[in-house]
């Protein structure tokens, strides 16, 4: 089944969607933060250098999970960086301290992500440095969700619901990386390579978790559940297992495929790959009546 790209989905600089030929499981796979298109009138704005800031990238991402349209399931993918705008987030999740003009009454300005500097447009990188030079403008951030955000969620939205309407269930998988500082890494035994979300078994009825769990434990990574990512805005926003949506959100350490410095590939990358591979098509396999929410 060969994949192909689908212009009617595509809005440039924003995202692609990658359809197979004919959708053969009634899966989703979502990359929102493998971005690396940067805005002309982004770069302007920030203090920091090119390599600072693709720190907050989920690099390779997207290839990891590239088997998706082969097998027969859309994986659409963010182009813009999640340094500039973060889709894994409520539309307007803002730090009021970001920007020159009062917000209006409907933005967040209390959540622990607004707190923590990254919210829907983040504060800082990665490792903690703001990106800024100056304050925004609240009509930045309009534009900014106008031109991206809403255009990721829409296609998203209708990915979902075109696979529900053909296979009466959907199991999106939110794909993510995590850094490997605090994962254990330099203690084998306490590492953990990969963190499966289901916002503590509110987002998918529990056979996706128990098979991805086992599926990942039995190709010999250590897993862990719901700590420390519970799954973000797109796995609670969207996870409605009693209608049939069932969001799974999967966080790889990248100490397992690329060097965290460099941003360099790692040979470990094409058999993670084709781990998950597997792993989508053993999802895609899962029936209806066994995904129905107890």
């Amino acid at each position: 089944m060969d994949a192909h790209f689908d212009p009617t989905t595509a809005h440039d600089r924003v995202l692609d969607i990658l359809s197979p030929a004919d959708q053969a499981l009634p899966l989703v796979v979502a990359s929102p933060h493998s971005g690396s298109d940067y805005p002309d009138d982004f770069l302007p704005l920030t203090r920091l250098n090119g390599a600072a800031l693709r720190k907050s990238e989920d690099a390779f991402v997207d290839e990891i999970y590239g088997a998706a349209p082969r097998l027969g399931a859309p994986l659409i993918r963010a182009l813009f960086p999640r340094a500039f705008l973060d889709v894994n987030r409520e539309p307007y999740e803002l730090d009021p301290e970001m920007f020159s003009d009062p917000l209006p009454s409907y933005v967040n300005t209390r959540s622990p992500r607004v707190a923590a500097g990254l919210g829907t447009i983040a504060r800082v990188v990665a490792n903690g440095e703001d990106i800024y030079r100056h304050k925004l403008t609240f009509p930045q951030a309009v534009e900014r969700v106008n031109r991206y955000y809403h255009p990721y969620h829409n296609a998203l939205n209708g990915l979902i619901q075109r696979t529900c309407a053909r296979f009466g269930h959907c199991i999106l998988v939110d794909a993510h990386s995590m850094p490997s500082a605090g994962t254990g890494e330099k203690d084998r035994s306490r590492r953990v390579d990969i963190v499966l979300g289901d916002c503590y078994g509110n987002a998918c009825a529990a056979p996706v978790m128990e098979t991805a769990d086992a599926f990942l434990r039995a190709k010999g990574y250590a897993v862990k559940r719901n700590s420390p990512y519970a799954g973000g805005y797109t796995t609670r926003h969207y996870g409605r297992p009693r209608f049939g949506v069932h969001a799974l959100q999967i966080e790889i350490n990248r100490t397992l495929y690329m060097d965290e410095t460099t941003l360099e590939r790692r040979p470990y990358l094409d058999t993670l790959a084709a781990h998950m591979a597997e792993l989508l098509d053993t999802l895609g396999r899962l029936t209806a009546p066994s995904l129905r929410a107890r």
